[in-house]
Formats: structure tokens, C-alpha cells, sequence
């Protein structure tokens, strides 16, 4: 497999995703739209998220904080989180289990 090949799907407006899953995990490689905004949600998913290119604001359980390249957040299941683009990013994101309703 090679990322290339990949269609990328937009999961949410603005989140360009290419997903690649095995039985028990999900690897996102996003492309996100500069003011991209992911609304406050939790899952059961226990998630990391990796920014590779571009500065995001994330907020974990009431705390909100500015990520840039190199940084990573650990996301535990069912713990509220939100984030927005404050410039145009590349993230990648981890998540166990498996996320079905991104196949």
C-alpha cells in the first residue's frame, strides 16, 4: 500500500483523510483547510494525534492549547476534546479500536 494510491475522503468540512485500517486500529493522514473546525465531540476511541505541518488549537477536557510541528496529544476514550486549523495543517491521527464508520 502506499499513500498515494490512496483516495482521500472529506469526513468532516475541510478534513481531507486518507485511512488506512487494520482490525483494531485506524491511521488518518489528514490535509485540513486553514479555519477547519472539528466541533466538540468524545468517542470510545482512544486517539493520538501528531501534527506534522502547520499550528492547531486543541482543546482536551476544557484545557485548550496551540500545537505545532513535532507535537503530540494523547486523547484517552470518552474524554471531550475539539480543534481548529489556524493555518493550513497536516496531522495524522491514531485510533483504537478501529474507527468502522471511516471505511
Amino acid at each position: 500500500m502506499n499513500l498515494s494510491t490512496i483516495p482521500s475522503k472529506e469526513i468532516m468540512p475541510g478534513y481531507h483523510g486518507k485511512l488506512v485500517h487494520s482490525e483494531s486500529m485506524t491511521w488518518v493522514f489528514w490535509d485540513v483547510d486553514e479555519g477547519a473546525e472539528v466541533p466538540e465531540h468524545h468517542h470510545i476511541h482512544e486517539q493520538i494525534m501528531h501534527v506534522v505541518e502547520g499550528t492547531f488549537e486543541f482543546t482536551l477536557d476544557g484545557t485548550t492549547k496551540t500545537y505545532k510541528p513535532g507535537d503530540v496529544v494523547i486523547i484517552p476514550s470518552n474524554i471531550p476534546h475539539s480543534g481548529k486549523a489556524l493555518t493550513t495543517c497536516k496531522l495524522m491521527d491514531i485510533f483504537s479500536p478501529a474507527r468502522d464508520e471511516y471505511r
